[in-house]
Parts: C-alpha cells; sequence; structure tokens
C-alpha cells in the first residue's frame, strides 16, 4: 500500500498493515472478479453495437415521449443483456422497490396468490404486499392478492420440496437474491435455477419473478437466463453504473413486460409513451460502465472482508465463496461498533464526508436505521455506503465503491474510526 496515503488520512500504521495483508489474502478472488468484469464487459459492447447505439439515442424526448429512439433502443440493449424478450427501462421508476410494485401490481389480479419462495421479502416491501401498513391504502391485499411465502432452512437455502408444493395454485413465484436485512447469503444464479425449476415442477405456468437488486453483473449469467421469467433492479445500484440518477428496469417476457408497462403508464399507451428528459445518455453510459463499476464494488467488499476478518469480526460471504450480489454483511456486535463503523464511512466519502450519521424512522422500515452514504446520486448504493437497523445482531450491510481505490480507504476509515473512538484493540 502507498504509505503516502497516511500523510493525507493519518491512518494508523497498524490499519496500513493489516491492509497490506488483507489484500494479498484477497488477490486470487480479484482476479476472478476482474476476468468476469472483462467478460460482462464485452456482453454489454456487444448489446450496444448489435442495436445501433448512436448519437440521436442520447438527445431524449418531451411531452407524450413519441418515437423516442433512445427509449426504445435502451430497452433493447437491456433485453440482449439480460437475455429477455423485452425490457422496461425507465428514469422516472423512483426506486427499486417501486420498479417491483411495478411488476407485481402489473402481473397480480384480484385473486391471484403471491409465494415469496426465499423467506419474508426486504422491510419496504411490506407495506406493498399488506404485511403491513394501513388496511385501505391500495396494497396487494387491498386489492384481493392472496400471500403466502417459503422461509428458508436455517442455513439460508431454499426448501425446494415445499417451494413445488406451495405453488400449485399461486400466479407469482417470488424471489429476492439480496440478502437484505439478514445474515443469509445472497442467491447466486445457480441457486435460482433450481428454485426456477422447483417451482415449475408444482405449476408449469407460474411467473418466477426474481428482484435483482444488487446482483446484476455479479456473476456472467442473469436469472432470466436460468429459468426466471421477470426481473426487476434499480438504476442507482449495479446497472446504472454510478451515472444514472435515478431509474430502474424490468426485463423478461414480452407479454409480463407489456403489462408492467400498462401499470407504470396506462392501459392501451404502455412502452409508446413516456418522454426521457436528458436521460437517455446517462442511462446508457451507466450501463456501458456498469460491469466495471460493479467489480470495483466486489473488489472493495473483497478487500473488506479480509481486513474485518482480521480485524476479529465475522463476515458474509467469505471469499472464495460463489456471490450472488455486491453486499457485504460485518457482525460487529453491538450498537457503539455498529455506529462507528458507519461514521467511518461516512468520512471516507467523497461527499458528505463531514456528516454525522445518526438512526432515524427510515420510510418502510420497522426499526430506526443508520446510513452512511456520502454520494453524488442521494441513495445510490453502487457508491461506498454502509446501512443498518438498531436491533440485534447489530450487524451492517456495506455496499458499493465506484472505484477500488476509494472503496479502499473508505473501509480502512471505518476500522479507524473504530480505533478512535477506543472500541478496538488491535
Amino acid at each position: 500500500m502507498n504509505r503516502k496515503i497516511n500523510q493525507l488520512f493519518n491512518i494508523d500504521r497498524r490499519i496500513i498493515k493489516l491492509a497490506d495483508k488483507a489484500e494479498s489474502l484477497c488477490a486470487e478472488t480479484v482476479a476472478q472478479i476482474n476476468e468476469r468484469a472483462e467478460y460482462n464487459g464485452a456482453k454489454v459492447m456487444k448489446a450496444f453495437t448489435d442495436n445501433r447505439v448512436s448519437e440521436p439515442c442520447f438527445y431524449g424526448s418531451t411531452g407524450y415521449g413519441y418515437g423516442d429512439i433512445g427509449r426504445e433502443t435502451i430497452d433493447k440493449v437491456y433485453a440482449q443483456i439480460m437475455g429477455t424478450e423485452d425490457a422496461l427501462v425507465r428514469h422516472n421508476f423512483v426506486s427499486g422497490t417501486h420498479a417491483l410494485s411495478v411488476a407485481l401490481f402489473g402481473v397480480l389480479r384480484t385473486g391471484d396468490k403471491l409465494v415469496s419462495i426465499t423467506g419474508k421479502p426486504y422491510d419496504t416491501l411490506e407495506e406493498v404486499i399488506g404485511l403491513s401498513g394501513e388496511k385501505g391504502s391500495g396494497s396487494l391485499a387491498d386489492y384481493g392478492v392472496k400471500y403466502a411465502q417459503v422461509d428458508l432452512n436455517e442455513d439460508g437455502t431454499a426448501q425446494l420440496d415445499k417451494i413445488t408444493e406451495a405453488v400449485k395454485d399461486a400466479k407469482v413465484a417470488y424471489i429476492q437474491r439480496s440478502r437484505g436485512y439478514s445474515l443469509r447469503a445472497a442467491f447466486c444464479v445457480d441457486d435460482i435455477e433450481k428454485m426456477a425449476k422447483a417451482a415449475k415442477k408444482g405449476n408449469p405456468d407460474v411467473i418466477v419473478m426474481v428482484d435483482n437488486c444488487y446482483g446484476e453483473f455479479v456473476e456472467e449469467l442473469e436469472p432470466t437466463q436460468v429459468g426466471a421469467d421477470i426481473i426487476i433492479g434499480s438504476l442507482i445500484k449495479n446497472a446504472g453504473g454510478a451515472i444514472a440518477r435515478t431509474g430502474g428496469y424490468i426485463a423478461g417476457k414480452a407479454e409480463l413486460i407489456k403489462l408492467c408497462s400498462y401499470r407504470l403508464t396506462c392501459v392501451g399507451m404502455g412502452k409508446e409513451v413516456g418522454c426521457t428528459l436528458d436521460m437517455n445518455r446517462e442511462i446508457l453510459l451507466g450501463l456501458f460502465l456498469a460491469p466495471d463499476v460493479t467489480a470495483n464494488a466486489l473488489k472493495t467488499s473483497a478487500f473488506a472482508i479480509e481486513l474485518f476478518g482480521l480485524a476479529g469480526f465475522e463476515c458474509s460471504p467469505h471469499n472464495g465463496d460463489t456471490r450472488g450480489d455486491i453486499i457485504t454483511a460485518v457482525k460487529l456486535g453491538n450498537e457503539k461498533l455498529l455506529t462507528a463503523f458507519c461514521r467511518g464511512i461516512q468520512k471516507g466519502a467523497p461527499v458528505d464526508s463531514f456528516v454525522v450519521p445518526e438512526a432515524w424512522d427510515m420510510p418502510g422500515y420497522t426499526s430506526q436505521v443508520i446510513m452512511a452514504a456520502g454520494a453524488f446520486t442521494m441513495g445510490a448504493s453502487i457508491e461506498l455506503s454502509a446501512d443498518a437497523p438498531i436491533r440485534e445482531p447489530y450487524a451492517v450491510w456495506m455496499q458499493g465503491g465506484i472505484t477500488y481505490t476509494s472503496g479502499k480507504l473508505g473501509v480502512m476509515l471505518a476500522l479507524q474510526q473504530m480505533l478512535d473512538e477506543g472500541l478496538l484493540n488491535l
């Protein structure tokens, strides 16, 4: 490690020594990450050239947005990359949860059944489904959609036999790829393929829907290439490459995308309307950069796993595991260490480094949440960030890192903050 960094950020020599060892330990993992990024970058390049991306695609449109060549081209590029018949990529998806909500309301009808086959969904979907919140607010439950779930095994794996039985009368089998605020491993593409097969065994007509947030470009294949019918994600995570300021995507079978587009705009118009303003260029540029940016996030994660492991903390996943997303969970054990970690990550941010994170009642969550996120785009978790609910087991979920240099520095400053507050002995 360049010792001049110590002069700039006053990092303790003991941490620098640990960082050198951590980089050595994760060298093989980093080489594998680079190899996958090279393939995914080529895959994206092929989609750009095959679909004739050109400067007119950048111009965007206003008003109704009829005949927007950029919007139409972006959908085609995404569909090719994700291995699907069609895609719906729009800047007016305000979050991943919004895109997921559009997909769920798009394909489900009164009397249909939704089965979450990976246990309880992420906190922000609870009110969408109707598991919490006010009755009559417009949740799926209010519209007469039934809900059931198949919990995971204690080791975080799917109960395949139970999935086959549970989806026999279901319209949608729902998979959450990432871990959310749990300590289970994220599901890799092979896991999702097994779950999709188990669901189709029980009901060949069931729609396998995957929340793909944090998972894009982590592996060489996407869930729709191994049996999923539809996938959903956010552009301020992996797929936006830290360039897109907002937006989301839905990719899958053409008929399902049509239904989702009717929910996003209106029946009969669907994908044919919706101006893009000045967003087309950054959506395309972000997608072009996404494989390398995702690789930087994974390399930051690989470094953090080794560094905090050397400092005595349990991390998940472990380097060498097959990864399904960019997130690293670090079990810190108490609120003080958790808070110090987040404050250190914030100090390593290029934006708002002077801000001190505090836990607060974040909309859509059942516990207070602390979040470190000094980002160029608010809430962009492809940029280095860390967040956690203030509850047992006091683990923090870290993700992102636009560049490996900045990501590594942020991780080191998290350890430095814990040392500065007298919470750590090295």
